[in-house]
């Protein structure tokens, strides 16, 4: 399930001079659809009618990703005129929180984009509703079920799909025995969605395309075994009908977003007068590359900058092993030679030319190229965002859930490297930097607080070892087979003694010492 972003606490000084003593002092006005027109000359508002929307989208988990990305695309397509028939409900699955800043702001919100050049704000309307799963499942159920919904997304992270590691079969848990007794009132992502196809089905009415938003391989793929595996075990019948009859793309995302903090909050409110609960910071960047496989209708997507293509795979791999991957690697390293925030990291020439080695020289070559895409262009463009300041995300974000996105972001190409007999030194660092951060030192020695929710677990494997990362290693769920691949253990052995005794810089400056500088590529 998805981790609950925190909103920004209330802050005094928010909006006042000695907030933001930069910015000049403006009127700040609370955001609802009453305000809605006074906030026009400063920031960009909806102009279209939200009452004639028509609730076509439920979106499961709504968090800032979500809001800067899937909502933005649907607001797009209202305020172009394109269509008025598809406007979003959130759900909310596991905190409040969400809907109490949304719902006294009519569930409008704030997107801020921000770059070096500067920043643009705009307030987005499409949301119509959102409702909270544990307080109102009916009312969750009515909505999924009824017939104007006809596309369902999701950005519920890896973990919430519930799928063994290695064979990829649905694995249930308590909340899913809870759902399969009680399936009128259910806990689940997927108790949610197979109760509301089963109505759907009873009531003869067309089903609903589900389309994950989430950084996994062929996410389409794992949310249908998840959905059908969790049929399967209330009813055979219901899963072939969905089998049948349910649409389940592949989707790839991407645009960076940063948490919001209070003091985001105060400099939005300040610089643009408009008191938003929860804003959301993201860049200008964004990126949404959707399998064209829909059962319900397609949203014209494509005319505010969607892709949609035959087969994502190429796109998805190409993202999550070079920006994904390179997120990880520099996140773990870059937290143990102290550094706090991306922008920083990149502004460190060793850095830079570990994480533009990493990508041209070991990831690359093992990545088909998706067709449009100029590789060394797209890595330039990753260049640049990941040193964006006016963004400035912070590495603790990009060191959530290893035990997840390794697995499926670094892993496979260290895999298939090692495999094919080619290099992979600049990968096993990456690992390596992964083990320390579980070791909870950098390299001054102070604690590190780890986000993991098997990180407990993990921790006890990698303090076991040391330097010896065999104990880790034999975590099937995280490593596979990495650990008994021959050699691999004592490399990575290697590299963790060497970042014990030179410290990270030092380590990665003799791993890319023969690279030429990252300015130079």
């Amino acid at each position: 399930m998805a981790q609950p972003e925190r909103p920004p606490r209330e802050d005094p000084r928010a909006g006042t001079a000695a907030a933001v003593p930069t910015v000049p002092v403006v009127r700040i006005r609370p955001l609802t659809a009453a305000t809605l027109e006074q906030h026009g000359a400063r920031l960009t508002v909806p102009t279209y009618d939200r009452s004639a929307l028509v609730p076509a989208v439920v979106h499961l988990s709504v968090g800032g990703f979500s809001r800067a990305h899937q909502l933005t695309y649907f607001d797009e397509v209202a305020e172009r005129r394109i269509s008025d028939q598809w406007g979003v409900v959130g759900v909310g699955l596991r905190a409040r929180l969400m809907q109490e800043a949304l719902a006294p702001q009519d569930n409008l919100y704030t997107v801020v984009e921000r770059s070096p050049d500067g920043e643009r704000a705009r307030v987005v309307g499409v949301l119509t509703d959102y409702l909270f799963a544990p307080d109102a499942p009916a009312a969750v159920l009515d909505r999924l079920a009824d017939p104007r919904t006809r596309v369902v997304t999701m950005t519920i992270t890896g973990a919430g799909y519930l799928l063994d590691p290695v064979t990829g079969d649905f694995t249930p848990d308590d909340d899913v025995a809870h759902d399969l007794a009680h399936p009128g009132a259910p806990r689940t992502v997927f108790g949610l969605l197979v109760e509301a196809l089963d109505l759907r089905r009873r009531a003869g009415t067309a089903p609903f395309t589900v389309l994950s938003c989430d950084n996994l391989h062929r996410n389409g793929d794992a949310t249908r075994a998840a959905v059908v595996g969790f049929a399967a075990l209330r009813d055979e019948v219901l899963a072939r009908w969905i089998t049948d009859r349910v649409a389940f793309p592949s989707s790839m995302v991407d645009r960076i977003t940063p948490q919001t903090t209070p003091e985001e909050r105060a400099t939005v409110a300040a610089r643009h007068g408009i008191d938003d609960r929860w804003p959301v910071i993201t860049e200008p960047f964004s990126q949404w590359v959707i399998e064209d496989v829909f059962c319900n209708g397609r949203p014209p997507l494509d005319r505010v900058g969607v892709r949609f293509v035959r087969d994502v795979t190429e796109h998805e791999l190409m993202k999550t092993r070079l920006l994904n991957a390179s997120h990880s690697a520099l996140g773990y390293l870059g937290v143990l030679a102290g550094y706090q925030r991306i922008d920083e990291l990149m502004a460190d020439p060793v850095f830079a030319r570990y994480v533009t080695a990493l990508m041209d020289d070991e990831v690359t070559p093992l990545i088909p190229c998706p067709e449009g895409i100029d590789l060394a262009e797209y890595k330039a463009v990753l260049l640049q965002r990941f040193a964006n300041p006016a963004i400035a995300d912070r590495l603790s974000r990009l060191c959530r859930r290893g035990s997840t996105k390794l697995p499926h972001h670094l892993l496979p190409s260290l895999r298939e490297a090692l495999a094919q007999g080619r290099p992979h030194a600049l990968l096993t660092l990456a690992v390596a930097g992964w083990v320390r951060w579980l070791q909870r030192t950098d390299d001054a020695g102070h604690p590190l607080p780890v986000e993991d929710d098997r990180g407990p677990h993990l921790q006890a494997l990698a303090r076991a070892g040391g330097s010896d990362p065999r104990p880790l290693l034999a975590d099937e769920p995280v490593f596979g087979d990495l650990g008994r691949v021959p050699g691999f253990a004592e490399e990575l052995a290697a590299v963790l003694r060497r970042l014990q005794r030179d410290g990270v810089r030092a380590t990665l400056a003799s791993a890319t010492a023969a690279a030429p500088p990252a300015a130079a590529r």
